[in-house]
């Protein structure tokens, strides 16, 4: 019987790719996303997997949706925490609103997420976490306050975390990519990108998401059974942590 994973933000980007890649392997997929109606039902029709639509910065609505999905697929035994906004400003312009949306988003939606499965998880003796954190919360960037403290903290999360579910059959853990060539990035200037960004990363390109995806799929799986707490950084040598 396949397992059911459930991805946030999983109709677009990184996400899509990665509930795309679980599918492939034979997971019972589950993408939630937050917003985009328009982007979720296309994904849908072309992947035939199952879309939910809630915030995971709402705890109350985290409960809920993941309620639906175990009625819909079964209980949820791979969490791939990926779901993540960014508010970018200069820390001086930097309004309280944006710092809190971030952090709601990319930090108290990994707990609030997680929470809500990991006492199904502890009661089957099995579960995967993986938590999509970024290079940024690896090494910090200007203009990202926000969103590197919250991906930092996400790694702090995810080894605490880990050492509580090792003994009930749960790993948990992240993985930081790098610049990654999603609608998002490639969307940046040319210029910019082969001047600027590209020449900070030594194998000379942007990583592609299905790359991510299948760094997922491992740790997801048995072959990972004797991982966790570890960070994969996917950045093509971009970063040393």
């Amino acid at each position: 019987m396949a397992r059911t994973a459930l991805v946030t933000g999983g109709t677009r980007g990184i996400g899509a790719a990665i509930s795309v890649a679980l599918r492939d392997a034979g997971y019972d997929v589950a993408a939630n996303y937050a917003g985009n109606d328009e982007a979720a039902k296309k994904f849908a029709d072309e992947t035939g997997i199952k879309v939910f639509k809630w915030s995971v910065a709402d705890y109350d609505a985290c409960k809920d949706g993941i309620a639906k999905v175990a009625e819909a697929l079964g209980p949820v035994e791979v969490l791939v925490n990926n779901a993540g906004i960014t508010r970018d400003a200069m820390f001086h312009r930097m309004t309280p609103d944006q710092w809190r949306e971030v952090i709601d988003t990319n930090l108290t939606g990994v707990f609030n997420m997680t929470h809500c499965v990991w006492g199904a998880m502890r009661d089957a003796k099995f579960g995967r976490v993986v938590n999509i954190s970024s290079i940024n919360g690896q090494k910090g960037q200007a203009g990202q306050a926000n969103y590197s403290a919250a991906k930092a903290g996400d790694l702090g999360f995810t080894k605490a975390l880990a050492q509580e579910g090792a003994r009930a059959g749960i790993t948990v853990n992240a993985i930081c990519p790098g610049y990654i060539g999603t609608e998002m990035v490639r969307a940046i200037d040319e210029k910019v990108l082969n001047e600027r960004i590209i020449p900070q990363i030594p194998v000379g390109r942007l990583g592609e998401p299905e790359e991510i995806a299948r760094c997922v799929v491992f740790l997801a799986g048995e072959d990972a059974g004797f991982i966790t707490g570890s960070t994969i950084s996917a950045n093509g040598g971009q970063y040393f942590a």
